[in-house]
């Protein structure tokens, strides 16, 4: 299928922020010449090599494409509390997720994407060379996980993981519900050949649909899904299993050739701080955000947005990445595994030049916020 360019703007309160809409047919010719060529314009050297320091000048006309909606919804809603004019333009592109940030990298439509863990581990299986540069997790992410795999109606006896054998179970390869079921089988000490992996593309309501219809007698389902698939199946004996394992990372990745241009490098390391910031905001005004972004922007009822909001989870930004390294490896570890690529290595996958650079900033905000 060809790559449909996204809808994309210009963000903030500024010249170089204005808010315009770009349509596709201005942005086709352009996509096509970035999948001809391979290059950018001027085919920049790659002078942010990781051995070296970040850039810190940002050239003027520098434009940075953001697949991030979070950030950009939080950037309005926030208004003043955020300081966004960051010196160049950001253009926001409305898509997320790893199957439309990667398609859009290969494209050269996209420099930034906001993903899981999973999708910089396909990209680069995939011959798509990409960088993680930021990172958050959830401090109470054993009280506040993601995803539970919801247990369909007139399934019986499935309490515990290790309950999941000879069951039919969603699953969908490369996209972090999938690796949260290789993790529970694990975890179980199950195998593949104890369950039955149903694939499924994991998007919307797809999976909750699924477990009502007995498609499947398991599934991960996650945010608001979790409350709705109670309410309306509850009373029919359909219930949720807790997982106990981590499923919180998330991450903004890059294609290398965005780090390795110095113009959008610099720029990179001023959005990645905007970045932290806006974690930071978000958690620190739940009632704001609730208003603006989940009932104003997404359309939840009230009902809904207080669920998500208050199973938010407290936002860890770690201060180096080793342990994250650590742990991202064996999540490598287990789909090399279970798909027959490679075992890459983890480290390889991180610009640790930007751990930094994100923790500063998060500080920084932190101590705005209590002075």
């Amino acid at each position: 299928m060809p790559f449909a360019p996204p809808d994309r703007t210009t963000s903030g309160r500024t010249a170089r922020h204005r808010l315009v809409a770009v349509t596709a047919a201005a942005l086709l010719p352009a996509l096509l010449a970035a999948c001809a060529d391979g290059a950018s314009a001027g085919d920049p050297t790659p002078a942010a090599a990781a051995t070296a320091e970040l850039p810190t000048e940002i050239p003027a006309g520098t434009t940075l494409v953001v697949g991030d909606p979070t950030t950009q919804k939080a950037v309005e809603i926030a208004g003043d509390d955020l300081d966004s004019d960051l010196g160049f333009e950001i253009e926001w592109a409305n898509l997320s997720g790893g199957p439309q940030t990667t398609e859009a990298f290969r494209a050269g439509a996209l420099d930034v994407g906001a993903v899981a863990d999973i999708p910089p581990i396909h990209a680069e299986w995939t011959g798509l060379d990409v960088k993680i540069v930021a990172a958050v997790y959830r401090e109470d992410w054993q009280e506040n996980p993601i995803y539970e795999f919801g247990v369909a109606p007139g399934v019986d006896g499935v309490e515990s993981l290790e309950d999941f054998a000879g069951h039919r179970i969603a699953y969908s390869p490369g996209q972090a519900q999938g690796v949260i079921v290789l993790r529970a089988l694990e975890e179980a000490g199950l195998g593949k050949d104890d369950v039955t992996l149903v694939e499924l593309p994991s998007t919307g309501d797809v999976y909750a649909t699924a477990l009502a219809a007995g498609e499947v007698d398991i599934a991960p389902i996650g945010g608001v899904q979790i409350a709705r698939y109670l309410e309306n199946y509850g009373p029919d004996g359909a219930h949720t299993v807790r997982h106990g394992l981590r499923d919180d990372p998330s991450h903004l990745y890059v294609p290398t050739s965005v780090i390795d241009d110095p113009a959008k490098a610099a720029a990179l390391r001023a959005y990645v701080q905007l970045w932290a910031q806006a974690k930071l905001w978000i958690h620190a005004h739940p009632q704001e955000w609730k208003a603006g972004y989940y009932v104003a922007d997404q359309g939840l009822s009230p009902a809904d947005a207080d669920y998500l909001v208050e199973r938010a989870g407290i936002p860890d930004i770690p201060e180096e990445w080793t342990e994250r390294i650590a742990q991202h490896q064996k999540t490598i570890e287990l789909l090399a595994e279970a798909t027959g690529n490679d075992v890459l290595d983890a480290a390889d996958l991180w610009d640790q030049r930007f751990a930094p650079v994100v923790a500063d900033a998060a500080a920084a905000y932190r101590e705005k916020e209590a002075g």
